[in-house]
């Protein structure tokens, strides 16, 4: 039996006021006739309550897009959750986040694409940059926890030392430098994301040297396609988090739309509490009787969990495979052959943007 679980990512919409070439948000966006409504929201909240989530995400898309946002955070506020805010920043003013903050919004997560302005609003597919800053000393000026978020890959890597820089500025107290994970959108643009070996390299020793300094909390997520192992992902599949779409879609992580056949449910048809224990969706990957050779035998097993089922379905097509990113997987060639053929220069799509 699955333990309970910890944390609930609430996308509440798919709208947008960025275009990131970057998002993981699947190519077919959920419609705003869509999306869950109010109430609909306030019962996942109540179920994930019951359930034992303890820190529920608000994010997107822009949260800040859906107009019942208030009463969604005094919903989820008043059941005791800690309440975190991921935004872009866009359309938050000192009016809304005070509200917020009396709401009950605990923390806030901020986007941002680039230390130089040109090249964060290239990115964003937007002017963007500015209203960032703004947002930033707005939340300081709250009084509330600030988290910078960066999705670092081959168009603002080699300004890593000025994105710390500027989250120092922002007054962050946590910067999380995440290289780009390929799903959705991200995968599409893989060709025009992909860092160079030599990129990662010089990056990797300015964030050591960096975090040997800083006063920030700096956590930087590797760019698994050029390691040896996978990183650990979720923490095992349907272990401690989960993720509802803006339709109701039940997931056991942000990217599971990608594999098909299987059996995503959803809130609106059945309890929240039976998808997370009996559904097949969220019990296809959990613990290690799923494994085949040579995760089934590996030493590693219960450091990383055999790697992303999400990357293992869209490099092999089976996502009981071992992840490709692994040395040890028989299937690495693929990803050799990415890295030998997509690290030069490429058009971005530019996201759409959700009605």
């Amino acid at each position: 039996m699955a333990e309970a679980p910890f944390g609930l990512l609430a996308e509440l919409t798919h709208r947008c006021p960025l275009q990131c070439g970057y998002c993981s948000n699947p190519l077919e966006l959920v419609r705003r006739d869509a999306e869950l409504d109010t109430a609909e929201w306030c019962s996942v909240f109540d179920q994930a309550h019951a359930l034992g989530v303890l820190q529920f995400h608000l994010s997107g898309g822009e949260p800040l897009a859906r107009r019942d946002l208030p009463e969604l955070v005094s919903h989820a506020s008043g059941l005791g959750a800690y309440l975190n805010l991921v935004t872009s920043g866009l359309g938050l003013t000192a009016a809304r986040l005070d509200d917020l903050r009396r709401r009950g919004v605990d923390h806030v997560q901020l986007s941002v694409q680039d230390a130089d302005p040109g090249n964060a609003d290239l990115i964003a597919g937007v002017k963007a940059f500015d209203h960032k800053l703004v947002a930033a000393r707005l939340i300081r000026e709250a009084g509330l926890p600030l988290t910078v978020n960066v999705v670092l890959h081959r168009m603002n890597l080699d300004h890593v030392g000025g994105i710390i820089a500027l989250a120092e500025r922002m007054g962050a107290d946590r910067l999380e430098l995440a290289n780009t994970q390929y799903y959705g959108w991200a995968l599409r643009n893989r060709a025009a994301l992909l860092p160079t070996k030599e990129q990662l390299r010089q990056a990797d020793l300015v964030v050591a040297q960096a975090r040997a300094r800083s006063r920030m909390e700096i956590v930087y997520v590797i760019a698994d396609y050029h390691e040896a192992h996978p990183k650990p992902c979720m923490y095992g599949w349907g272990a401690r988090q989960l993720t509802v779409a803006p339709n109701g879609d039940v997931l056991p992580c942000p990217a599971a739309t990608v594999i098909e056949h299987l059996g995503i449910e959803n809130v609106r048809d059945r309890p929240l509490a039976e998808i997370w224990y009996e559904s097949s969706a969220f019990n296809a990957f959990r613990g290690f009787d799923w494994m085949r050779e040579p995760c089934r035998s590996c030493v590693r097993k219960e450091i990383d969990f055999g790697g992303c089922r999400c990357q293992a379905f869209q490099l092999t097509g089976d996502a009981a495979n071992t992840d490709p990113v692994c040395s040890l997987s028989p299937e690495r060639a693929k990803v050799d052959l990415v890295l030998d053929t997509e690290t030069g220069p490429a058009p971005l799509a530019v996201r759409k943007v959700a009605r």
